[in-house]
């Protein structure tokens, strides 16, 4: 199946060719055949890294909503893009026009199912922010409560869906005509991004995730989550309530000196440790613009669209990794990282050892400007993929989020150290974690189980004694193959045989050499060259069946080991 030619695709296609070419990836435009797309155009000259990177989210804003969504997305696939390219994509928001208050009026009403003057007390025209997924307006219920309505786009999720088909097509000719798309399996990662972009374009998903993190937020007296109003919320239309304030970027000399940015940096920092090491519910997108310092001085979360979730055993793994590299025990690191993914064929662990070894010293001997955890961690996911080593999505996730976090942190106050912040709060989340194992409902789970085994324990030690008295305790050791070692055993002496018997013929056949007959091959005695002839001809198959056998067998092997490693 090639690429569609639907008209509304073509301009999709052209936009994704200009992108590879643009970052150094013609050769996936030709293997696939979008070179043609292109008409003509060549690349522009590649600028230095960094600035590239900055272009690149650039573009990704310009082309709308998925491609920026696909960027935030990509940020945490250190093992597909450099470095400078995932710091530039962690950092990707969209700041749009805003569209029309007549069709913010058609999106309302239908959606609520009354006119807006009916629903609202007031309702501003002119909206506080806007991105390429919706708008947000202030408003005032009938209560006289004020809140913020977030209204989604007009049109924003059919041209989404458009987009992600387009994507979709292009993913699968990568993943069949490309070793990346192989390599990578661009189209599973496609429809995890679908699955996710559905769920940010339903915002009554969006009013459950403030409601979950607000709960376990509660205990931050400096931390702020919207309300959401639930009869006002719809798949379209979120409203909760409105915060006053600006955002972190935008604060000024004189304005930290009036604020305690390092008691608020600190709060913020732990806040995000506790939803990512202990919750396993986390904000996934901290970027600045998702953060606002309020008039009373706290700091409020916003957009709750893309969520993620960490199980409880890589919670504990993650914490260790942050604190090993945050107190620089690099060969802890290192087995950390190893224990959280999964080594595949080829890996070399001398290697990133000695990798993370040198990143750990690096982080420990820079100033309090220079740290960045996030950085750090970002860095540690991708030398384990270029080592052999398939890590989780959560760790990139994980640095993602610290990378955000370092740079609100020192916007709130320069001077503030994320390594001694971690430091700091490992030992109380250490302390939560094992007082949540001690719960009411852990504690009844073991009691169960404790009371099933006294149950059991005297009829299975009857059991055992009685065998162990009728001589019937067998002890079977799974190390060997018996079958197989057999198998290979007779294959060997077949060959030995076979060639031995080959040995003889062929000596015989000189011997016969000396013996004159009349029957005569080519000059020579017929006989001798006759068992030569068959000595040879069955050497040659002997040759043959083992250089066949033995390349299958190994290739069997091969695929075993990449299914064991997919697994």
């Amino acid at each position: 199946m090639g690429l569609s030619l639907k008209t509304e695709h073509l301009k999709r296609y052209s936009d994704v060719a200009r992108l590879f070419v643009k970052y150094g990836r013609s050769d996936l435009v030709k293997s696939v055949g979008l070179d043609e797309a292109l008409e003509g155009e060549t690349a522009e000259p590649l600028p230095e890294v960094r600035e590239l990177a900055l272009e690149l989210a650039r573009d990704l804003e310009e082309l709308g909503p998925t491609y920026v969504k696909l960027g935030q997305l990509l940020s945490t696939r250190p093992d597909l893009l450099p470095l400078p390219f995932i710091e530039a994509l962690a950092r990707l928001q969209d700041d749009v026009e805003p569209f029309p208050f007549s069709e913010v009026e058609g999106v309302v009403t239908a959606e609520l199912g009354v006119r807006m003057n009916k629903a609202f007390l007031g309702f501003d025209e002119e909206p506080v922010a806007a991105a390429s997924l919706g708008q947000v307006h202030r408003a005032v219920l009938r209560s006289g409560r004020e809140v913020a309505v977030k209204v989604q786009r007009p049109g924003i999720r059919e041209r989404i869906i458009a987009d992600l088909e387009a994507l979709g097509e292009l993913a699968g000719m990568l993943d069949r005509h490309t070793e990346t798309g192989q390599r990578y399996e661009l189209s599973p990662f496609l429809e995890e991004f679908r699955k996710a972009l559905m769920r940010e374009l339903d915002y009554r998903a969006e009013a459950r995730n403030l409601a979950t993190l607000r709960e376990n937020l509660a205990g931050f007296e400096r931390i702020v989550v919207p309300q959401a109003v639930d009869d006002y919320t719809t798949s379209r239309l979120l409203t909760t309530d409105y915060v006053r304030g600006h955002k972190v970027t935008t604060l000024n000399p004189v304005a930290r000196l009036d604020m305690d940015g390092s008691g608020l940096a600190d709060q913020l920092f732990e806040a995000y440790l506790k939803q990512i090491l202990l919750d396993g519910f986390v904000h996934a997108d901290p970027h600045p613009g998702n953060i606002f310092v309020t008039y009373d001085d706290r700091l409020a979360l916003f957009d709750l669209g893309m969520v993620a979730r960490v199980a409880p055993p890589l919670q504990e793994k993650l914490l260790q990794l942050l604190i090993a590299v945050s107190e620089g025990r690099s060969d802890e690191a290192a087995t950390v990282a190893l224990a959280i993914g999964v080594p595949k064929e080829g890996f070399d662990e001398i290697g990133f050892r000695r990798k993370v070894a040198e990143l750990v010293a690096q982080a420990q001997g820079a100033s309090i400007e220079q740290i960045q955890v996030g950085r750090s961690i970002l860095l540690v996911s991708r030398m384990a993929g270029e080592c052999g080593v398939r890590v989780p999505p959560e760790l990139a996730l994980l640095g993602k989020t610290l990378l955000n976090l370092d740079q609100v942190g020192r916007a709130l106050d320069p001077g503030f150290d994320p390594n001694a912040a971690i430091r700091r709060h490992a030992a109380d989340l250490t302390q939560q974690r094992m007082r949540r194992s001690f719960s009411m409902g852990s504690l009844l789970g073991t009691a169960v189980e404790m009371k099933d085994f006294l149950q059991r324990f005297p009829a299975r030690v009857n059991r055992l004694l009685d065998t162990v008295a009728d001589n019937r305790l067998k002890v079977q050791v799974d190390a060997i193959d018996e079958k197989l070692l057999v198998e290979g055993i007779n294959k060997v002496a077949n060959r030995i045989t076979m060639g031995l018997v080959l040995a003889a013929m062929i000596v015989g056949a000189a011997m016969l050499m000396r013996v004159e007959t009349s029957f005569r091959i080519l000059g020579y005695p017929g006989l001798a060259m006759l068992l030569f002839l068959v000595a040879a001809g069955s050497g040659l198959a002997l040759v043959v069946n083992i250089f066949v056998t033995d390349h299958r067998a190994e290739r069997e092997a091969r695929s075993l080991r990449k299914e064991s490693g997919s697994a």
